[in-house]
């Protein structure tokens, strides 16, 4: 068959269910074969989006969707969304077209190294050079996508080699399991747990997994071990529950990080050395249990005296059946501190003053949104909000981005959680300085008739930098700008705008929206002027009082 025939049957028994595209001439023939495919394409208005929305996909199953586009400007515009994905942990295969590598008459026009750039970005880059070289090709490029460490891969498939013919047969996907930790690991694991005084439990990125989140909430709920999780790590464990202490929002001095302080034994589960340290190791200081699917990156803070290296819920599994909680076990001090940031969070919540301050945000969207609703976060000052005050109930229930963090994933992120649980509400939470960098796919969301509604959090420049500028004792400079009218500008893309006016009309407008369906912007104006005095010496002073 045609090659790019083959590469579609390649994609069919990988299971790939949608290939997100932007495609170009040198994609015709896989346009073609795609034509007669069981697999979506989906078109969007970016290649960066594309890409979001594929590695969105792959974040939420586990599995590898595609995105597609053409050579030169459309592969450099995947880069972003690469990153995305290959920091983030998600996987997700990328496919770039390519001039005729065997005769090209054009000379440059529009070429460049994509395999070259695509190196650092990827587990793994190749050009198709042979038709023949496809199943293979494709097979591995899913392999490494979705084998621990998730991340991005890379395929280029030149215009004259799609069009070849090959007789290769399809490589179907092999049956794995990941190794397990060694007996003697566990069992030196479970002595430094049960030895501890005040163990405390930390979760990452690497424990948002399906199958690792159901076992580390019955790890906590046999053993009741309080827990900690990092940003990518937040809803693996239901954060309303009596052992969940806090995420860690801020780099420092916040209560869970007092919490950390107390400590004499962690237990770091999905360590991700990507995300922020949401603590340093000292000499002379708790003691580590490092449990991952890989061996720990050792570093100037990180060294951890125990290693557990394998499946994670396997790992979490053999110790909670060898553990039980002890009497000697003291969290008096992990609790005290969770009621004490609990009532910070608490404090502002029913502040009515306009424009809307972000505690009263946060729990205006929390009481609105079901258990099972999701959040995707674009990326901006919200963010620390919404990973410190709002509880998450499920794995992700609430997509952070603190791997890469880039603004514009907000949008897309959120149009890729709709496709894969459409019976979910879902919202996207984007600034207005990150929405405008995708903002053209409000055209795809409506296209896909999808319900979706996009809280759009206006205040008119770029609000986490402002923060950070002042927080250096900068002047306020060079981070404002103007906005459309944003009502007119998604109802002119055939969505639904609405503004509010003060505080009390955002959870009745929402309910409404939800009842409505269809997709809906709600331009919000949001007051950060208490960030300082809140996140920085408020948090500081009480924090330091524990």
């Amino acid at each position: 068959m045609k090659a790019s025939d083959l590469f579609v049957r390649a994609l069919e028994a990988e299971g790939v269910e949608y290939v997100f595209a932007i495609p170009g001439e040198e994609n015709l023939d896989l346009l073609e074969s795609l034509r007669g495919s069981k697999i979506e394409l989906i078109i969007t208005r970016h290649e960066q989006a594309a890409g979001f929305m594929a590695a969105t996909y792959g974040r939420l199953t586990g599995r590898s969707a595609v995105c597609l586009s053409t050579l030169g400007p459309g592969a450099t515009n995947l880069v972003t969304a690469a990153a995305y994905a290959q920091l983030g942990a998600m996987p997700m295969v990328m496919v770039t077209g390519q001039k005729p590598i065997k005769s090209s008459k054009q000379g440059q026009f529009q070429i460049i190294d994509i395999v070259d750039m695509m190196q650092p970005l990827t587990k793994f880059t190749r050009t198709i050079v042979s038709g023949d070289n496809v199943p293979a090709h494709v097979r591995e490029a899913f392999r490494q996508a979705q084998e621990e460490r998730p991340g991005a891969t890379h395929l280029e498939l030149p215009e004259d080699i799609a069009h070849e013919h090959s007789t290769m047969p399809v490589l179907e996907p092999s049956y794995t399991r990941r190794p397990i930790a060694e007996e003697k690991a566990i069992r030196q694991a479970a002595e430094a747990i049960t030895a501890a005084r005040r163990p405390l439990l930390l979760i990452g990125a690497g424990g948002n997994r399906k199958l690792t989140a159901k076992m580390l909430r019955e790890f906590v709920e046999k053993l009741g071990i309080p827990a900690v999780t990092t940003q990518m790590g937040k809803g693996v464990i239901d954060e309303s529950g009596p052992h969940f202490i806090g995420n860690t929002a801020l780099s420092d001095h916040d209560f869970v990080h007092r919490a950390i302080d107390q400590a004499d034994l962690i237990i770091n589960v999905g360590h991700d050395v990507v995300e922020k340290p949401p603590f340093f190791m000292r000499p002379g200081g708790a003691e580590v249990v490092h449990i991952n699917f890989n061996s720990a990156q050792v570093d100037p803070v990180y060294f951890p005296q125990i290693e557990v290296v394998g499946d994670i819920a396997n790992s979490l599994w053999q110790l909670k059946e060898r553990l039980e909680p002890q009497d000697h076990w003291s969290f008096s001090d992990a609790h005290r501190i969770r009621d004490a940031l609990q009532k910070h969070i608490h404090d502002g919540c029913g502040d009515d003053s306009f424009p809307i301050k972000p505690q009263r945000l946060v729990k205006e969207i929390r009481d609105v949104m079901p258990q099972d609703g999701i959040l995707a976060l674009d990326n901006g000052m919200y963010k620390i909000w919404f990973a410190r005050n709002y509880p998450a109930h499920s794995p992700n229930s609430v997509l952070l981005d603190n791997a890469l963090a880039t603004m514009g994933a907000g949008l897309p992120s959120a149009m890729a959680a709709k496709l894969v649980f459409p019976d979910r509400k879902v919202m996207a939470i984007c600034g207005d300085g990150g929405f405008m960098m995708n903002s053209q796919e409000l055209e795809t969301a409506v296209r896909l008739k999808q319900d979706l509604i996009i809280l759009l959090l206006r205040d008119d420049g770029y609000g986490m930098i402002k923060w950070k500028q002042k927080q250096m004792d900068f002047h306020d400079f060079g981070l404002d700008f103007g906005n459309p009218d944003f009502v007119a500008y998604a109802e002119a893309y055939g969505a639904r705008g609405h503004r509010i006016k003060a505080t009390a009309e955002l959870k009745p407008l929402i309910r409404k929206c939800c009842q409505e369906g269809g997709v809906h912007l709600i331009d919000v104006q949001v007051d950060y002027a208490d960030n300082d005095r809140i996140l920085n010496r408020e948090i500081r002073e009480l924090s330091g009082k524990l």
